[in-house]
């Protein structure tokens, strides 16, 4: 299921492989389609011309629009988004952040109003697994509470032992669904979240609580929801060794390209976020050498690519100055052809990121890129 076949100080190559689509080739990024759709007009189509080796799709938002009993009637979400690649789905915790008006926290689970029309939505951890195992999706994440940064000691400590309870109940619901006639990916697999906000004490005791049950990997989760990043590496530091070393990390929601490098160093393995989608969208795309705004004036007569050393689809085809005008006429293509890019760009990072754990070499990469990928050209 993972192996860890290099390592470079705390750094990982890997291989992962699940019910669908073979080996995944890890550390991996995986590409957010929130709704069984990437936001900016790409399909499965394209998600295999970028490189993309996981697609990543939202529990709450499905459970809504268009119900998971439906997408388990069209025979999971695999077959009703025409993707034979791995699936992810989160468990509808960060929602009980992100909604955080629109919700109550209750013991058996949270209450939402629905962000859509108002209608009352119960979901709790039997509820959250039963949504994931209808959706068929390859990976389940654990049902947790995101708290926000910074926030008091008391609430925390007593959101993470909620949270432990919650897993327990997870892991049993899990196992129930998995061995149903009817269950639409008899090898769904379900993966835990580490919590405990900025408090190193907190994280490290759930790291130790979660590890002794019995998942298929391990998220860390609630973090890049409003601590400096120097706070975000601090805490993968200090839970990191209370891993299981033979399972899978992944960092929740992070990040940037520095983002990605630095949590690759410190041991992770899974990253998703959908900040490369969201800033194409708005014209800030990513490049070797750094991001540019492709809405800048400079760009109106430059006849290059987006970026001379890439290679995807867009920047084989087009210049600047096409995208800059599409941006400025407000056409679709504009944002389907940025986040063609921009997702493009994330997935050759993760596979130069393995290039260099492959030749020793991550080191020397680390240190010329995380410094040089953070620059706004």
């Amino acid at each position: 299921m993972f192996e860890v076949i290099r390592q470079e100080g705390a750094a990982r190559r890997g291989r992962f492989s699940c019910a669908h689509g073979g080996v995944v080739e890890t550390p991996v990024f995986m590409n957010v389609g929130t709704q069984a759709a990437i936001k900016g007009g790409l399909s499965a189509w394209d998600l295999r011309q970028i490189r993309c080796q996981i697609e990543l799709s939202n529990t709450y938002h499905l459970h809504l629009r268009p119900g998971d009993q439906v997408v388990k009637a069209m025979g999971g979400l695999h077959k009703l988004m025409v993707w034979d690649g791995p699936i992810l789905t989160d468990s509808g915790g960060f929602q009980v952040f992100s909604l955080a008006q629109l919700r109550k926290i209750k013991e058996e689970g949270v209450y939402f109003a629905s962000h859509i029309d108002g209608r009352k939505i119960f979901m709790g951890p039997e509820e959250s697994m039963q949504i994931q195992s209808n959706l068929g999706s390859d990976i389940a994440m654990a049902f947790d509470e995101c708290v926000e940064n910074p926030a008091p000691r008391p609430y925390v400590e007593e959101s993470c032992k909620r949270t432990l309870r919650w897993l327990e109940r997870c892991v049993k619901e899990h196992q129930r669904l998995n061995a149903l006639p009817d269950c639409v990916n008899p090898g769904q697999m379900l993966f835990a979240i580490n919590q405990g906000g900025t408090y190193e004490d907190l994280r490290i005791w759930h790291a130790q609580e979660i590890a002794k049950l019995p998942c298929d990997g391990y998220a860390i989760g609630g973090l890049a929801v409003g601590e400096p990043a120097e706070v975000m590496y601090q805490i993968i530091e200090a839970v990191e060794p209370h891993l299981p070393a033979d399972k899978p990390r992944y960092l929740m929601g992070v990040g940037t390209p520095t983002n990605i490098i630095e949590g690759v160093s410190r041991g992770i393995d899974f990253f998703d976020c959908v900040l490369p989608a969201r800033n194409a969208r708005h014209g800030r795309l990513y490049t070797w050498r750094g991001s540019i705004n492709i809405k800048n004036e400079k760009y109106k007569l430059d006849t290059q690519p987006i970026d001379p050393e890439c290679d995807c689809p867009v920047c084989r085809t087009y210049s600047r100055a096409y995208l800059r005008h599409l941006f400025k006429a407000e056409e679709m293509l504009a944002m389907r052809l940025a986040v063609l890019h921009n997702l493009y760009f994330y997935n050759r990072l993760m596979e130069r990121i393995r290039e260099a754990l492959d030749h020793g070499n991550f080191a020397a990469f680390r240190e010329t890129y995380s410094p040089l990928l953070d620059k706004k050209i």
